[in-house]
């Protein structure tokens, strides 16, 4: 079997942005901390939570590489680095490894997508010119490209794939893609609402978005699942459900990055495109958190 990046629960981390709309570190080093605090078990940077999309190149590798630094091997960082464009993955992803980052979090390609073939010539390409770890995300939502379990095991054999991030939607997919490849790829969760069901198959964890907000209890659900408390896990995923609902009644990062600043959190607002929560959806925010004990005094 190979080497696992992390079992658990993983943090799909935001960016904090100043009034200015430039990168709030000092905010930053404040999440990492209340993460490791809270028993995250992986620190997934500059991921779509984290506003890839909108960072200058410049941007982007700052924020791994402040990150990285701060973290300081307490827990794995895993940097998003993908595109659809191989050949700036490729250069992206090495300059990422120089930094000094635990593994790799690569996005099928979006907007130009490819085909099947063209899934395995794009992560093989990337997979050959770096030496840490892959994990593959795929998140057809977002990306209008989508793997086919039969692909992934073309990719399994690469000593350098690792895993996948998993946000199809599809359960029965997953249970397909973890019969055929077996313990050649680690399968993570990539939608908070089905992390227990993506574990009960066979997965080793999640990636969240709601981790942002509630690490301990994220890190919980894991933790209770693989220490056979599997009554604990079930009240703890069917508990924090509304929540992992309104992580997502807008565009992701705007809920969490809103539900950040109510918890005193001072993340500022997304990069344009992305527009702040309504009045509504703000209030419905507010309620389920004000029920969860998650505002600010």
């Amino acid at each position: 079997m190979k080497k696992c990046l992390f079992t658990g629960c993983g943090v799909a981390i935001v960016t904090p942005m100043n009034a200015d709309g430039s990168v709030n570190y000092a905010m930053l080093d404040q999440l990492l901390e209340f993460q490791i605090a809270g028993g995250t078990d992986a620190i997934i940077i500059c991921g779509t939570t984290g506003e890839s999309a909108t960072l200058t190149h410049e941007e982007h590798c700052a924020v791994i590489r402040h990150t990285v630094e701060t973290v300081d091997h307490r827990i794995p960082v895993i940097a998003g680095s993908g595109s659809n464009d191989t050949s700036y993955a490729i250069a992206l992803s090495q300059e990422a490894e120089k930094m000094g980052v635990d593994g790799l979090l690569v996005v099928t390609p979006y907007y130009n997508k490819t085909s099947q073939a063209g899934l395995v010539s794009h992560y093989t390409a990337i997979a050959d010119q770096v030496n840490i770890p892959i994990i593959v995300y795929n998140v057809p939502s977002r990306t209008g490209c989508a793997f086919k379990p039969e692909t992934y095991v073309q990719l399994a054999g690469h000593p350098n794939i690792v895993g996948i991030k998993e946000a199809n939607g599809d359960i029965s997919s997953v249970a397909k893609t973890l019969s055929l490849c077996g313990d050649q790829l680690a399968v993570y969760s990539g939608n908070d609402d089905q992390t227990l069901a993506m574990m009960a198959l066979g997965g080793k964890g999640v990636i969240s978005v709601l981790a942002n907000i509630c690490p301990k209890q994220m890190h919980d659900l894991t933790d209770k699942f693989f220490a056979g408390d599997l009554q604990g896990a079930q009240k703890l995923q069917l508990d924090l459900l509304d929540l992992m609902d309104a992580m997502f009644m807008d565009v992701n990062p705007i809920p969490v990055k809103e539900a950040l600043n109510l918890m005193g959190y001072e993340c500022g607002a997304c990069r344009l495109p992305l527009v702040a929560l309504s009045d509504e959806n703000r209030k419905k925010l507010t309620a389920v958190m004000q029920k969860h004990g998650l505002l600010r005094v």
